[in-house]
């Protein structure tokens, strides 16, 4: 690897039981690309002993049992998978799945503070957001929710200064140069666009999550008929709540 500065990657310790490992400093789509066949290696390498594996936009959380593995015996394992390790071209290839979203002020209240942070009309803001085809690169905060990225730069604005107590589930939301849609009610301080009719987490669904890490996902705009159609809630949400 390269282009990182000799320090890069590191392992850092996550207690008895984990070891992060840390390949980039910056968010990049490419690095998905050395991610992905890191946590393949990881599973074939540690085997039984390992517990779960954590990938997110710069690291992999690799977590294994002590029991079975000591700490020490771990970061060895993961220095020799690090050695050699290559990316994986093929990366990129996850699934592609489009999010019927319904934009509008009523289930979307910060469209217009982004307009007018960023200095666009709302139907820019619109057309801006699901024009880019996003790359779902860490699951993680609650259940199904999907940090994607990376968004494009004219819509980059800060969280809210107040985080709300209660985003209504599937809200299509905004922060810095990321994008998500909320999988259950839960506080939250991302800029709220709108609202997807998509079922994010199901609990009869394999894997429970309908977004994974590698997929690329599309937000399709979609009017307040079929947004209802397709099952969506068009309850209202005032501003600032």
């Amino acid at each position: 690897m390269s282009g990182e500065g000799a320090r890069l990657p590191r392992l850092e310790s996550a207690g008895l039981d984990g070891w992060m490992v840390r390949l980039f400093e910056r968010i990049e789509e490419t690095n998905l690309a050395w991610i992905t066949p890191l946590a393949r290696r990881c599973e074939a390498a540690l085997g039984d002993a390992l517990v779960d594996l954590v990938p997110s936009y710069t690291t992999l959380l690799v977590v294994f049992d002590p029991l079975r593995l000591s700490s020490g015996e771990a970061r060895c394992r993961l220095l020799e998978l690090l050695g050699d390790l290559a990316p994986d071209e093929q990366t990129g290839g996850g699934e592609v799945r489009e999010l019927p979203t319904w934009y509008d002020e009523r289930v979307g209240p910060d469209l217009m503070r982004v307009a007018e942070l960023t200095g666009l009309s709302v139907e820019a803001v619109i057309d801006c957001h699901a024009g880019t085809l996003y790359r779902v690169f860490a699951l993680g905060f609650a259940p199904g929710f999907a940090f994607m990225g990376l968004l494009d730069a004219r819509l980059e604005v800060p969280r809210l200064d107040t985080p709300r107590k209660r985003v209504p589930v599937n809200s299509v939301a905004i922060a810095g140069r990321q994008t998500a849609a909320y999988p259950a009610v839960t506080p939250g301080g991302w800029n709220l666009l709108g609202r997807t009719s998509a079922r994010l987490f199901d609990r009869d669904r394999d894997g429970f999550s309908l977004l994974a890490v590698g997929d690329r996902v599309r937000f399709v705009p979609v009017d307040r008929e079929t947004f209802e159609a397709e099952g969506g809630d068009p309850t209202p949400m005032e501003a600032g709540r």
